[in-house]
């Protein structure tokens, strides 16, 4: 579910509606403190996106990232909002000039790890376990039983 500067009405909306009738995550958060306390008490997933990666204060990538610890690792999930939102910790190429891409995801976990502090592979693991209990994948799918080279299960 995609909420933008409306999450007092979007978990006053949800909150007649419990309980929900699957899982849901709420895509591309990027709100308050009060706004994620609200979504974690409905039992909503929090979807951070590449605005981690953002260190400009209007932007809300260090508001962001310190909201981080406070949401359990197994409401936690990583996406990248292709083709937008390209993570800023990376130089944009003449292919690609601002375009995000999946094969972008590792940036995003690199930084979220980092603010939660701890490693890239731990976040890894918890946000594939997160993602294919919520979307019923198989875990070996995604690579669960097999260690990467470059870290990013």
């Amino acid at each position: 579910m995609h909420c933008r500067d409306a999450g007092k009405q979007f978990a006053n909306i949800l909150s007649r509606h419990m309980p929900l009738p699957a899982a849901a995550v709420v895509h591309c958060f990027t709100g308050s403190r009060q706004e994620l306390d609200s979504f974690l008490q409905l039992g909503l997933y929090i979807g951070i996106t590449g605005w981690i990666c953002d260190d400009r204060p209007e932007r809300g990538g260090p508001e962001l990232a310190s909201l981080l610890c406070s949401i359990p690792r197994d409401r936690l999930m990583i996406e990248t909002d292709a083709p937008y939102l390209a993570p800023r910790s990376i130089k944009p190429s003449r292919a690609r000039p601002g375009r995000n891409e999946p094969a972008l995801l590792p940036h995003v976990l690199m930084a979220a790890a980092a603010a939660i502090g701890i490693t890239p592979e731990e976040l890894g693991k918890s946000t594939t376990a997160t993602a294919c209990r919520v979307f019923g994948l198989p875990g070996d799918t995604l690579g669960l039983q097999h260690h990467h080279e470059d870290g990013v299960e």
